[in-house]
């Protein structure tokens, strides 16, 4: 299964370019069932890193373009009336996959924002009081541009929590940014990317994940650290308790994807800015990721 992770993260770097730390993210995201909010500007890669997920692990890959007009019908489908049959017939909507890319979940409205609440949770869709299960795995990665904010929507806290990890991909440097043009001429696409993985893999690896040791040291670590945020100055609301198991499940995840059966205080150290930041409020136009840096420079290490 080590083998099927190195070959997954080897295949995701034939599309994307310089992206190591962000494509271990994901897979973190993936494999701690949880999903993965990417907040960056257009044109740095986003979907491009959906797709070849999806790809990689021979899953179904949906696009939802999230539009102001756009409703919760459109995601999670709809019955519509079958002539021939004389009955109802249900129409599923692109939610029905296993890697659904959300681009711009902003840009939806409030009532639309909902209608992945019950999905991204409870990994099913209920449409006039029938409930159907979503494929597994199921995966969402939804984005955001943070610089605009003119006709989009902030999510609520409740949707924010429902993410495990946030992060950006950021642009690349001057040697990256040479290395992708020279590929556009000789360099495979995402239509020539073979799967490396099966989706069986996927949920035998979420379970051997599930199974990496974690001493109840590191474990008092992550609840002191999660605590520190609701007792903080300089915060509003800090990370609930949803936000301290997501943070136990990635540190399984990326001791695992590290080679080792047991995790270290540097697993989540690492990984507080990406699982913690986005689940608290911080007061007075603070940068939540400053102050998780901080905090992380406060509580003692195991």
């Amino acid at each position: 299964m080590r083998t099927g992770i190195e070959r997954l993260t080897e295949n995701l770097g034939l599309t994307l370019v310089g992206k190591t730390e962000a494509i271990r993210l994901v897979l973190v995201a993936l494999l701690a069932g949880g999903h993965a909010l990417l907040e960056d500007v257009p044109g740095v890669g986003k979907t491009l890193l959906a797709k070849s997920l999806a790809r990689s692990i021979d899953g179904k890959f949906q696009r939802i373009q999230c539009t102001p007009d756009l409703l919760p019908s459109d995601i999670t489908g709809t019955n519509i009336w079958n002539q021939s049959k004389a009955e109802f017939e249900f129409l599923p909507g692109p939610i029905f996959a296993n890697v659904v890319l959300a681009d711009e979940i902003n840009r939806a409205t409030p009532r639309t924002q909902s209608a992945l609440l019950e999905v991204m949770e409870e990994r099913q869709v209920t449409v006039d009081g029938v409930s159907r299960q979503v494929p597994h795995p199921f995966f969402v990665i939804a984005t955001q541009n943070p610089i605009e904010y003119q006709g989009t929507f902030p999510l609520p806290e409740a949707q924010m929590d429902r993410f495990t990890i946030s992060l950006s991909l950021g642009y690349p440097s001057e040697a990256e940014e040479l290395q992708m043009l020279q590929r556009i001429k000789g360099g495979i696409t995402v239509e020539e990317l073979q799967p490396c993985i099966s989706l069986e893999e996927v949920l035998e690896l979420r379970r051997l994940c599930s199974n990496i040791k974690l001493e109840t040291s590191l474990q008092q670590y992550i609840i002191t650290l999660v605590r520190a945020t609701r007792e903080h100055e300089e915060i509003t609301l800090g990370v609930s308790p949803r936000g301290a198991v997501a943070l136990q499940k990635a540190t399984q995840v990326l001791a695992f994807l590290l080679g080792r059966d047991y995790a270290i205080p540097d697993d989540v150290k690492f990984l507080a800015p990406y699982v913690l930041s986005h689940r608290l409020i911080p007061s007075g136009g603070r940068r939540a990721n400053t102050i998780v840096e901080r905090l992380l420079k406060e509580v003692a290490i195991p």
